[in-house]
């Protein structure tokens, strides 16, 4: 792990040096209209995150057991651009992710091993998107594809992107479509191995597919006050179950977990920014979810971004969930026999949950410790408890080269 995150490192470090490098000094201007047609690097990012939990209802042992899970991610963005001779401006992100995790509850698939394959693992994760934008009007257009690759999982992703703006400039409409076409290694948990009767069968592979859309309209309300309306309807299709989390019956009996192939989700959400004032915003935003699992949520946000000072800004945060659970869910031992779908995992359950916490943002005009191009740095630690027990703690710092 520590590998990795030290890779990632020096690759920012060497990008951050070579743009260094680069001369400072104004070029002449082209009175002529003439557009530089040279791919520019325009940004970079790099975001460095740490995450762990501790819990006692882990779905792998039925709704009980230790939930304890680190994860240590890497990402690294590169957004270039490009005009072309009519004008238009080709921007491309490039984004690698990689993800390294530790799991004290998928060890305890095959409890006999000293350590399963999924205890451990890392996810990478490419995605690239290229955007053609008219300056002019704000319009643009683009397509994204991706991959995802882990131990049990791999993912290969498209999507469409649309942005329209208003003459004005005042109003702005964005529509995104994706698609996921995913496959699983079915791992069941060993003492379910082998058995007949069962409709997924240890070592197969099976698809789950899901299809992702928003519809978003912002609207600049008055100088100090802008408002975004967000519909994010999806379908799942395929193997969505974790078979390898355990569901345990009054009868005494145990099973994989069983959960219907398809899945209808409807988020709605708003956000509301007001600048109260030359140093304060306030940011509130709330989203209402429900799906076909029968599946109801509620969450709230406010942030109070505050600046210290020109170049500093202080962020504290604070998000409240309650959601009503699927009917499928029944803690340890609770599940009848003759339930056709059933969970013991306690993300679908009845619960309510606060994540609260802060984040502190440099950028001095000079860049950060005197690097011209290192011009901005932030860092951002989040605080996560629920009703079920499970805790957690995540902290992540974010570097942006221009």
């Amino acid at each position: 792990m520590k590998k990795v995150f030290l890779n990632v490192l020096l690759l920012f470090l060497g990008i951050v040096g070579v743009r260094g490098q680069v001369k400072s000094t104004a070029e002449p201007r082209d009175t002529t209209g003439y557009v530089s047609r040279k791919l520019k690097l325009d940004e970079v990012n790099l975001v460095s995150a740490y995450y762990h939990q501790e819990g006692n209802n882990s779905a792998v042992t039925g709704g009980l057991g230790t939930e304890k899970l680190s994860d240590f991610a890497n990402t690294i963005d590169l957004q270039l651009s490009k005009y072309n001779k009519a004008g238009k401006k080709n921007t491309f992100f490039l984004e690698l992710g990689i993800d390294h995790y530790t799991s004290a509850s998928s060890d305890k698939i095959d409890p006999n091993t000293i350590s399963s394959a999924s205890s451990a693992d890392t996810r990478i994760y490419p995605t690239l998107n290229w955007t053609r934008s008219n300056e002019q009007t704000g319009n643009s257009f683009g397509f994204t594809g991706s991959l995802s690759h882990e131990y049990d999982y791999q993912s290969i992703g498209a999507g469409f992107n649309l942005t329209r703006l208003s003459k004005d400039k005042n109003t702005q409409f964005d529509f995104k479509m994706q698609a996921f076409m995913d496959t699983w290694k079915v791992i069941l948990p060993v003492e379910l191995r082998g058995r007949s009767g069962g409709t997924h069968r240890d070592g197969q592979s099976s698809p789950r597919n899901s299809f992702n859309t928003s519809f978003s309209v912002s609207q600049v309300i008055n100088e100090k006050l802008q408002a975004l309306l967000i519909l994010e309807p999806a379908y799942q299709q395929g193997l969505l179950a974790t078979k390898y989390q355990r569901d345990y019956f009054t009868d005494g009996s145990v099973r994989a977990e069983t959960l219907p192939d398809n899945r209808t989700r409807f988020p709605i959400a708003a956000r509301l920014n007001y600048f109260a004032a030359e140093n304060l915003i306030v940011r509130s935003f709330y989203r209402y979810y429900m799906d076909s699992w029968g599946i109801k949520a509620h969450t709230a946000e406010l942030e109070v971004p505050v600046k210290l000072s020109p170049f500093i800004s202080l962020s504290p945060f604070y998000r409240y969930s309650k959601q009503e659970g699927t009917k499928y869910f029944a803690a340890y031992g609770q599940h009848s026999p003759s339930a056709e779908f059933y969970t013991s995992d306690y993300d679908l359950a009845s619960l309510n949950s606060n994540f609260f916490g802060a984040g502190i943002r440099m950028a001095p005009p000079k860049g950060v410790l005197g690097l011209q191009h290192l011009n901005m740095i932030e860092i951002r630690y989040g605080h996560y408890n629920r009703s079920s027990g499970l805790t957690s703690d995540v902290i992540t710092l974010n570097f942006k080269v221009k």
